[in-house]
């Protein structure tokens, strides 16, 4: 079966050098028990890794994008290879003048394929491979050119403070959020620079509303409700570095579980529905599915949740997310799966990734 988004996307390129997805509520929602099978979309592997640390018995990883596969195996031959420290070097989450020194140390353990395409991307190696995707860059055009149109560094650095939530949303009303800032802000995310600049144009098919005022809606939430001082996200959009605050797989305490268990992880490069009529996977426990329902068909989103039920336990999980595209699985087919509608609001509403417009749990029943 050809998934709908293959042929009308680029997935040439590396799209995405992170995760954008919060992992801390990705493993609450999906609760993972030891000697689970994950189904997981890859993106760049950092929520992949994540899943190892509970113990499941299988982490498959799925893509169709052979850049993408190609970060979550330098991601893995980075667990190998390196010490913790230098692994954040060769994210980007610190800084260094030796990535290319890190990365031959990696380069050993990659794929021919992996190979070629890092070897081709000596200039990402240099200044980290967590800021080489097209959405990364993206950010850096905005923390770097744009947003000190409107706000100098120093303010920016405010922003990523611990303060009392009083505080927070006195900031943003009293000093933040200008006119000036909105105008930009709502320029520079419109779904126009958005497609050109950070996503593809495609992803936004089957959008309704505005992105920008999403964006700018989402964006006060997490700067005012949500402790910025302990988001790892939005440290690097403002920063470029993960500073004192990382996310889950590269949390020290994390490492050496990841790197013990990383013979437990496989990927693929096909779409979800070709892995699952392949019976690659007999049984699914968990699934991962990032917010890839966006990009697709009402009537496909329906036909793809039937086919994952299928593959899937009675009580299994499934999680993902919308922005700008409301899917709701629990509604398209009602009698294969249920939402987990308190734990889905409740696990939003602590979402350090403030993107998106919902986050859904369902259960196979």
């Amino acid at each position: 079966m050809t998934t709908e988004i293959a042929s009308r996307a680029d997935f040439s390129r590396l799209r995405y050098a992170q995760c954008w997805e919060d992992a801390d509520i990705l493993l609450e929602g999906l609760d993972v028990q030891p000697g689970d099978t994950c189904l997981t979309v890859a993106s760049a592997g950092d929520n992949s890794l994540s899943l190892l640390t509970r113990d499941p018995e299988r982490v498959v990883a799925v893509d169709l994008s052979p850049a993408q596969l190609a970060a979550l195996e330098l991601r893995v031959a980075g667990y190998r290879a390196l010490s913790h420290a230098e692994l954040l070097e060769l994210m980007g989450s610190r800084r260094s003048g030796r990535r290319d020194v890190l990365y031959s140390r990696c380069r050993l353990l990659l794929s021919p394929d992996a190979r070629r395409f890092w070897d081709g991307h000596s200039a990402d190696i240099a200044n980290g491979i967590g800021a080489g995707g097209k959405f990364e860059r993206y950010l850096s055009i905005f923390r770097r050119w744009v947003l000190p149109l409107v706000h100098p560094r120093a303010r920016a650095t405010q922003l990523l403070r611990t303060a009392c939530p009083e505080e927070r949303v006195r900031f943003y009303d009293e000093e933040w959020d200008t006119p000036p800032w909105r105008a930009l802000f709502r320029g520079f995310f419109s779904q126009r620079v958005l497609g050109w600049l950070g996503r593809d144009p495609s992803f936004f098919r089957y959008a309704k509303g505005s992105v920008a005022e999403h964006l700018l809606r989402r964006v006060r939430y997490a700067l005012t409700a949500l402790d910025p001082g302990v988001n790892p996200y939005l440290h690097w959009i403002l920063a470029g570095t993960h500073g004192a605050t990382l996310p889950h797989a590269l949390r020290p305490e994390n490492f050496e579980l990841i790197r013990d268990r990383l013979d437990r992880l496989e990927w693929h490069r096909a779409p979800i529905e070709d892995l699952l009529e392949s019976r690659a996977l007999p049984v699914v426990d968990r699934m991962n599915l990032s917010n890839v329902f966006e990009y697709i068909a009402p009537d496909r989103f329906r036909a793809l949740i039937e086919r994952l039920a299928s593959a899937a336990r009675t009580g299994a999980r499934l999680m993902y997310w919308n922005m700008i595209v409301p899917r709701n699985g629990a509604e398209a087919a009602p009698d294969r799966v249920r939402v987990l509608g308190a734990l889905s609001q409740d696990l939003f509403a602590r979402d350090k990734v403030f993107f998106y417009s919902a986050l859904r749990v369902e259960e196979v029943r």
